[in-house]
């Protein structure tokens, strides 16, 4: 039997990996860095410098939504070119910024790279290509977001160590646009622009889909529709929160060296969860795989939570990171096992919006909780608690026949 020939779609699950790479080591994780830099260089308050992060994940919700509308009507390429020049040119206007309000600009710039180049757009580009083996192509796209904090974010810590933070985050602007502007050129609509099928079959092989439905206001009447973006709201913000104050709260149980051994440990533990998810998960139900994930992140939370010894704090912090991944990859999986396809691009870029715009809280939250109660234990068992109610939502949507 003769082998199957290279499927182009590879090439874009490729494309989006480097995009997913860049986008959360800049604009996800990279936040954390530019601030910390700030806040030294300037001496700017704590609240100054983070209000405008918080104004940037709310504006790349309301951009999220029309990521999906935007590659209907211009295509992929001139999409992905205007997200990297627009995020490479916030972050380096970082380095020349001197006073706190002109954060704002510079990160409302930096919101439309984001929209443009981050989860919605992962999964538009990537789920034209693919049906049967659509799970374990976008399982292993996002695992350039993981990367992100694995490499990114440590690399623009040393280069800030080397040469200042202006130098530095220069430098990886230009690195940016050098290594996306390229690659975008890869990009096209769908296998049908190159005469084939999803998956590598022959066009015949499958119903031809009509234009991309834009429609947005009937989804969000819909039940079935929240029963996918809500359940992923709660435990988006829960997971997002988390992640922010982790660190904070694993170092005084495992010092400095140990809270950074333990997050490595949950990044880790995120890429091997989310490829382990992507092998099978096109053979499971995608409702019941993220409420076994949401299952496995819950009891992670409440170990590390009262089983405050050194193992117990690895222990949760390998179980939260198994799920991180899979929180951002199985919302399309469940969209486009209920929706028909050329649904698949607004549906999906409503969702991520309603996450992003809810997660954008997270943080603050939980910070608020832990100062009225003087402990992470009340908003970390809040945090489980929220993945619970996320866990049983997810299970109680009804999967339709397209």
């Amino acid at each position: 039997m003769p082998a199957r020939p290279y499927f182009y779609g590879w090439n874009v699950v490729g494309v989006t990996l480097v995009m997913a790479l860049c986008s959360w080591g800049l604009g996800f994780y990279g936040p954390a860095v530019y601030l910390a830099a700030l806040q030294r260089l300037h001496g700017w308050s704590a609240a100054a410098v983070s209000t405008p992060v918080t104004v940037y994940y709310l504006a790349g919700a309301v951009l999220v939504s029309r990521f999906g509308a935007a590659v209907a009507r211009f295509g992929p390429r001139p999409v992905v070119a205007t997200g990297t020049l627009t995020m490479a040119a916030a972050v380096a206007a970082l380095g020349v910024v001197g006073q706190p309000w002109q954060l704002y600009p510079v990160f409302l710039l930096m919101a439309v790279g984001w929209a443009a180049l981050s989860g919605a757009a992962v999964n538009t580009l990537v789920a034209p290509w693919f049906v049967r083996r659509r799970g374990l192509a976008i399982s292993i796209a996002f695992n350039g977001a993981s990367l992100g904090g694995v490499i990114v974010a440590p690399a623009l810590v040393a280069l800030i160590g080397l040469f200042g933070f202006t130098t530095a985050v220069v430098f990886a602007a230009g690195v940016m646009v050098l290594l996306l502007l390229p690659l975008s050129t890869l990009l096209h609509s769908g296998p049908e622009a190159l005469g084939l099928g999803p998956d590598g079959d022959a066009p015949s092989a499958r119903a031809a889909t009509g234009p991309a439905d834009t429609r947005r206001g009937d989804a969000l009447r819909t039940p079935r529709f929240w029963s996918v973006c809500g359940p992923f709201a709660l435990a988006l913000t829960a997971q997002v929160g988390l992640i922010t104050h982790f660190v904070a709260y694993l170092a005084p149980h495992l010092g400095d060296g140990g809270a950074a051994r333990a997050v490595a440990l949950a990044t880790i533990a995120a890429i091997v969860g989310r490829v382990g998810t992507g092998l099978v998960i096109d053979r499971l139900n995608p409702r019941l795989a993220t409420s076994a994930t949401l299952a496995v992140q819950i009891a992670g939370v409440l170990c590390a939570t009262f089983v405050t010894s050194a193992a117990g704090l690895y222990t949760g912090a390998l179980l939260f990171g198994l799920g991180v991944g899979n929180l951002v990859t199985l919302p399309s999986l469940i969209v486009q096992a209920e929706w028909p396809r050329e649904r698949f691009a607004t549906l999906i870029s409503l969702s991520v919006a309603v996450n992003q715009f809810t997660f954008a809280f997270g943080p603050g939250l939980i910070g608020v909780l832990r100062d009225w109660s003087g402990a992470y234990t009340l908003p970390f068992v809040g945090c489980a608690g929220l993945q619970a109610l996320a866990a049983l939502w997810v299970l109680h949507g009804v999967r339709r026949a397209r």
